[in-house]
């Protein structure tokens, strides 16, 4: 049975009108595309979509979106989604794969992940993967097939993953190899410049009284917002 596409999991989202600029952390993703791998792991509310998006805008390297729901916990649906994505930056990426995987007797997954993996060894230029919201996968098969797409991922191709949970990959394994790049809680927390140019410019309160930030010495530990009138102690 044809499975249809949801064209807009396939979509980056825009960039928000208002926002930080968090070049200390899109360094650090840029400085990682040599590696295989980069897992941007926190809960909801740490900006893992927003940094991304900055991200892929500035070092302008073709990337492939795919924003994941629980639907794609089915293992030919997500490689139908995972191949439907790299097609938005290779359109004639092998159509035979894509027709196979929307047979109504699909091959075994082991077959189609190594015609996958060949597929996108085919192309040469450099390409990102962004898979967002991995945390709502739950598919001991998808995780098994994320390790061999890692394990086979060519020269010049990059596995963005951003969740609240870390997936069931080999991290020890790919750390000790040096594939792998980590953003966490404690890199995602807006450092005291970030956090006072947030006030300033995302909510305006450079005009009149803006509150009075209580500093940690700590560059990217949490702060404390003091409303106006308020002590400090």
């Amino acid at each position: 049975m044809t499975i249809p596409i949801i064209s807009t999991k396939l979509y980056i989202p825009p960039l928000r009108t208002i926002s930080v600029p968090r070049s200390r952390l899109t360094g650090r993703l840029s400085e990682g595309l040599h590696r295989k791998l980069t897992l941007v792991s926190a809960s909801a509310g740490f900006g893992k979509t927003t940094l991304v998006c900055e991200w892929l805008a500035e070092c302008k390297r073709p990337a492939a979106w795919l924003s994941l729901d629980e639907g794609d916990n089915d293992p030919i649906r997500f490689l139908i989604y995972l191949l439907a994505a790299l097609r938005t930056i290779v359109p004639n990426m092998d159509e035979g794969v894509f027709a196979t995987l929307q047979s109504p007797q699909p091959p075994p997954l082991e077959s189609m992940l190594t015609a996958l993996s060949n597929e996108i060894a085919t192309y040469p230029d450099p390409i990102i993967l962004v898979l967002d919201d991995n945390h709502v996968i739950d598919s001991p098969s998808i995780d098994h097939a994320l390790v061999f797409l890692l394990d086979n991922l060519p020269p010049q191709k990059h596995l963005v993953i951003a969740t609240r949970k870390d997936p069931r990959l080999p991290i020890a394994r790919l750390h000790v190899r040096d594939l792998l790049t980590e953003l966490r809680v404690a890199d995602l927390r807006f450092s005291y410049s970030e956090s006072a140019e947030f006030l300033n410019r995302a909510m305006a309160l450079n005009r009149g009284h803006p509150p009075a930030l209580s500093r940690r010495d700590e560059p990217g530990t949490e702060l404390d917002f003091v409303a106006p009138g308020d002590r400090i102690g």
